[in-house]
């Protein structure tokens, strides 16, 4: 048994009256008894890495563990989930007895924003946390709210995460001086509702007032980029994009957050520039033996970002940089990525052949089943090419097979991708439909494909769709010769999705085709200022340099 101490801190940081502490449920209490712990103040502990931020989390547990631990919980604010599980680790090596680090440990076997978890293994440190019965009840509240997430055998990912949110609430009411327990608390709210105002106006109320206290605080600024990764928020949300350059330069992850504000406002140079920094960094900061996945993220972003500049050379060095390694960390994330770059690399370039010909499921060794999600980007790159190219046979496949993802999407209550899906899904519908003759039936599924798009917000995962819904309903209004509707659907999604390049190219075509000239002027020049280092012969190039060389 190794020694305990209680080190001094904050009021709601120290043991209370045995009087105070809270039943628990789980038998697995008594399989572990501590021997009493005396109150001192600590050693002094060594300094968390300046280049990871700060945080405030005084423990229970020893003073050689304490930098151990905040170490982890500053990965996990970064979402550096392997790096935090290392820390943990070494931190219950020190002191076998330290409930916090099983705690931790049971933390870094789920990914709130991402969709993925490690049921069996949190649960078990979950549990083992429990067992070492904490000796304080701000403690207990945070094992319990952990083990809130794992608890239940059969539960749905959302369901684990409402439980969870419901924890840290209790957590944060008892304890609302504790700025990890706020943030913690924020994070389990956006995690819930990434698309609610009310979570998202009090997570961010939350996270902006802990910034203002402690602006190196990673999760505070981490957590507020997300805040503001929404249509309409994104302009507020500058500023913590900027703060958090400065709190992590070399975390892959913080390298990457600011481009959720830059993608928002159109910034591709930000975009472009931040996304390479944490490619490069992650491939630094391996998930074991894999490559993490920071670094397909990364390149996603950073492949969305060329296209929208029309850096076709650049875009095609990307998707060679992801087809040269292997080995990629088993996640969503990484899964969206190598689906969505080569899909990209397509329908970006409206190369409707080559989007057609995509095969799924590549790379083979990827275990696709796993991530519906991800295998439909690729479905949905195939159906639009087949569809483009009148061949209906392809599309109505493609149809099929988005239906099944969707479906199986629907049976594990994640509501969020079965909806994207389905969006993909009426969209491939659609210009199936106008193949076959039937305009009425193709500009119905396209409306429905998007307003139900415009009805929902970007999920973190993605820099932007692969071709965003309300510019396909302008393209196939273009296709019907109707301009004034084109030109409407294409501003609509200009307000969602700012200075994308075909979004701007559709827009002044659709202009032009209604003899608004000034309109279709500042389109056409907006473009071209967009695409100053693009490949000479992209679409729509020599249409806009002609039409503004004749101003």
């Amino acid at each position: 048994m190794f020694p305990c101490s209680i080190k001094a801190g904050p009021e709601w940081s120290r043991p209370i009256p045995s009087s105070r502490l809270r039943p628990f449920t789980l038998a697995v209490l008594g399989a572990l008894v501590l021997p009493a712990c005396a109150v001192e103040d600590p050693a002094p502990a060594e300094s968390p890495e300046p280049e990871l931020g700060m945080v405030e989390f005084p423990t229970s547990c020893s003073a050689e563990a304490q930098p151990h631990l905040e170490r982890g919980l500053l990965m996990l604010h970064h979402m550096m989930y392997p790096q935090a599980e290392g820390a943990f680790t070494e931190a219950a090596a020190l002191e076998q007895n330290c409930a916090m680090a099983q705690w931790g440990l049971a933390m870094a076997h789920f990914q709130p924003f991402w969709g993925s978890a490690d049921v069996e293994a949190g649960r078990a440190h979950a549990e083992q946390a429990l067992a070492l019965d904490p000796p304080t009840e701000r403690e207990q509240l945070y094992v319990q709210a952990a083990l809130a997430f794992f608890e239940e055998p059969d539960a749905s990912y959302a369901g684990r995460l409402r439980s969870w949110e419901a924890a840290m609430e209790e957590l944060h009411e008892v304890f609302p001086e504790d700025p990890e327990a706020a943030t913690l608390f924020a994070l389990a709210h956006i995690s819930v509702g990434p698309d609610d105002p009310d979570r998202l106006a009090r997570a961010g109320s939350i996270v902006e007032e802990i910034h203002t206290a402690q602006p190196d605080h990673p999760g505070a600024v981490h957590y507020a980029i997300h805040v503001h990764d929404v249509e309409g928020l994104a302009d507020e949300g500058v500023r913590f994009a900027r703060a958090y350059e400065e709190v992590a330069p070399s975390i892959p992850h913080a390298l990457h957050m600011p481009s959720h504000i830059y993608v928002r406002t159109g910034a591709w140079d930000e975009v472009i520039d931040w996304n390479r920094r944490s490619a490069d960094a992650a491939l630094e900061h391996p998930a074991g033996e894999n490559i993490s996945l920071h670094y397909p993220h990364a390149l996603d972003y950073l492949m969305y970002g060329h296209l929208q500049r029309g850096e076709d050379e650049a875009a095609s060095e990307i998707l060679e940089e992801l087809r040269s390694r292997e080995g990629y960390q088993a996640h969503l994330a990484s899964g969206y990525a190598l689906a969505a770059i080569p899909a990209r690399w397509h329908v970006e370039r409206r190369d409707w052949a080559g989007a057609a010909g995509l095969e799924p499921g590549e790379p083979a060794e990827f275990d696709w089943d796993r991530y519906p999600a991800a295998e439909a980007m690729t479905w949905f790159a195939r159906g639009l090419g087949s569809a483009r190219t009148g061949d209906t046979e392809g599309a109505r496949q493609a149809q099929d097979r988005l239906a099944a993802l969707e479906e199986s999407l629907r049976q594990a209550e994640d509501t969020y991708w079965a909806r994207r899906v389905e969006i993909q899904r009426l969209s491939v519908a659609a210009w199936e439909a106008l193949a076959m003759g039937d305009p009425d039936s193709a500009e119905s599924r396209m409306r429905t494909a998007a307003e139900l798009e415009g009805s929902m917000e970007k999920h973190a995962i993605t820099p932007g769709e692969l071709q965003p819904a309300y510019e396909l309903l302008g393209d196939l209004l273009l296709e019907l010769d109707r301009p004034a509707e084109a030109l409407e659907a294409y501003e609509k999604s200009l307000e969602m999705w700012p200075r994308r390049y075909h979004t701007l190219l559709g827009a002044a075509r659709a202009a032009d085709g209604l003899a608004e000239e000034e309109v279709a002027l500042g389109y056409y020049g907006e473009l071209l200022e967009l695409a100053a280092g693009a490949n000479p012969d992209r679409d729509g190039l020599a249409e806009a340099r002609q039409r503004v060389a004749t101003r």
